[in-house]
C-alpha cells in the first residue's frame, strides 16, 4: 500500500515540476524585460502573482486562511514557517496587494532559469561569508526603505524535523529591530501534506487546500521596546501554535 501511495506521490510531484517549469518559461520574457529596467522593477512583483495563481489553477491548489491578509502603506517584514517549496509560490497570490521580496540562501542560485530573476529582484544570502552575509543585510535594510516588504524563513530552509519547527536564527528580528519594522507570522499549517521533498519518493504530494493562518502584526513599537531573543521566541510560539505536534 505505501509503495502505491508512493507511486501516486511521485507522479504528482513530476506533474508539478512540469507545470513550475513550462509556466516558468511562459512567464520568463516578461519577467526578464522588467527585471532589466530599475523603474519597472515593481511590475516584476504582478507577474509573480500572475505566475503562482497560474500554477496554483493548474495544480488544483485552492487557499483556506483566517482572514483577509494585512495591507499597510509601510514594509513590513514576513515571518513565516517552511516545509515545503509550495510556500514560496502561494505566498504571491494570498498577500497580492503587498509587495514583497525573499530573502534566502544563495544555494537557489545554482538553477539558471530561477537565477536570473531571484537575483535580480529577491536577497540571497550567503552564509558561508560574514561579509557576504553582511552586504545582504545592508540590502535588505536599502529594499525595506524603497517599500519593499521582505519574507524570511527563519529557519534557515526547509527542516529535517518538518512540520515541526526547527529553531529560528536572528537575522529577521535583528533587521525588524534595525530597521524599525513590524513583524507579520504567518503559519503554513499542511503543506507539507500537499507537497513534500520531491527527492522523497514516499513522502506526500497531492492537489488539496493550502491552510494558512495569519496572525496579529507584531508592531515596529513592539519590536524596538523588547530584546532581539524576546521578540524571536514570541514569534516562534505564535507560529507553532498552529502545527501539529510530534504526538498528534
Amino acid at each position: 500500500m505505501k509503495y502505491i501511495q508512493g507511486i501516486f506521490y511521485y507522479a504528482w510531484k513530476l506533474y508539478i515540476g512540469v507545470v513550475f517549469g513550462l509556466t516558468l518559461l511562459l512567464f520568463y520574457p516578461p519577467l526578464l524585460l522588467v527585471l532589466s529596467f530599475k523603474n519597472l522593477h515593481h511590475l516584476s512583483f504582478k507577474i509573480n502573482v500572475a505566475w503562482s495563481r497560474c500554477v496554483r489553477i493548474m495544480c488544483f491548489y485552492a487557499v483556506e486562511h483566517n482572514r483577509r491578509p494585512p495591507k499597510s502603506d509601510n514594509p513590513y517584514i514576513i515571518v513565516a514557517n517552511h516545509t515545503s517549496y509550495l510556500d514560496i509560490f502561494i505566498l504571491y497570490s494570498v498577500l497580492p496587494q503587498q509587495k514583497f521580496i525573499f530573502m534566502g540562501k544563495s544555494e537557489i542560485l545554482k538553477y539558471p532559469l530561477v537565477k536570473t530573476f531571484f537575483k535580480k529582484l529577491n536577497i540571497p544570502v550567503d552564509r558561508s561569508s560574514s561579509i557576504r552575509s553582511a552586504k545582504a543585510f545592508i540590502q535588505a535594510k536599502k529594499a525595506l526603505k524603497n517599500g519593499w516588504s521582505i519574507v524570511i524563513f527563519p529557519e534557515g530552509g526547509i527542516p529535517n524535523c518538518a512540520p515541526q519547527l526547527a529553531p529560528f536564527k536572528d537575522g529577521a528580528f535583528q533587521l525588524a529591530k534595525s530597521s524599525s519594522c513590524a513583524i507579520l507570522p504567518i503559519t503554513f499549517i499542511n503543506h507539507f501534506k500537499l507537497f513534500s521533498d520531491p527527492d522523497n519518493f514516499c513522502n506526500p504530494a497531492m492537489p488539496g487546500l493550502a491552510k494558512i493562518q495569519f496572525h496579529e502584526m507584531i508592531e515596529a513599537e513592539e519590536i524596538q521596546s523588547e530584546e532581539v531573543n524576546t521578540i524571536k521566541e514570541r514569534t516562534y510560539q505564535v507560529i507553532d501554535s498552529y502545527l501539529p505536534q510530534k504526538n498528534d
